[in-house]
């Protein structure tokens, strides 16, 4: 049995449940009824668009996460070792929050993110390479390691070439708690052979 799709849903669902709740918030499934039909064309009429903001520069930024219903961000960033200058050999990626939605401010994922949702796993391949995978979806693999330019990026398989991975990005529209209606995940990155930008959207 291929559990692909069962696994892809999981990371869906968490995606849709932390990014919608505050970190310290508990689940109420009140206030993630099902919204259809008039509620819904009523609720879309009074919403203003998002406009999502793009987090500040960093030297060690790899990508970054975005979705609907809010801002919030998951950010990832590459994690030097202080005392040889290269990526932690456990660790080389550092996932954390930026609460757009709140007050902007910077936050760690908590346990459940790190182990079920946005965590990465690494597997150190030698020669400054690591395999990275989500640990809720361990099939899409990511590779770190440095390109032409001499700096550490994240490579994905997006249209069938190998992208330097900068952005992900979900759109969510109604749906349920358990069962959030997916839209499009859209991928973005640079195509490392021509400098070109390039852009795969797909629905699960």
């Amino acid at each position: 049995m291929n559990n692909t799709p069962i696994k892809l849903t999981v990371l869906i669902l968490f995606l849709f449940t932390t990014f919608t709740l505050p970190l310290s918030a508990s689940v109420s499934f009140n206030s993630f009824d099902n919204i259809t039909g008039k509620d819904s064309a009523a609720r879309k009429k009074h919403e203003k668009p998002l406009v999502f903001p793009t987090p500040p520069a960093d030297a060690n930024r790899l990508f970054y996460i975005q979705r609907t219903p809010n801002t919030n961000t998951l950010i990832y960033d590459l994690n030097i070792d202080k005392k040889t200058g290269k990526p932690h050999t456990e660790t080389p990626v550092h996932a954390y929050w930026i609460r757009y939605n709140e007050q902007g401010q910077k936050e760690e994922l908590n346990y459940i993110q790190r182990k079920f949702a946005y965590g990465l796993t690494a597997k150190h391949l030698g020669d400054d390479k690591y395999d990275i995978r989500f640990v809720s979806y361990k099939k899409f693999p990511l590779t770190l390691m440095k390109a032409a330019d001499g700096k550490y990026h994240i490579f994905a398989s997006v249209a069938q070439k190998q992208i330097m991975l900068n952005y992900v990005f979900i759109k969510i529209e109604g749906g349920s708690f358990w069962l959030p209606n997916v839209i499009y995940v859209e991928l973005k990155g640079i195509d490392p052979a021509t400098g070109k930008e390039i852009t795969e959207r797909f629905k699960p």
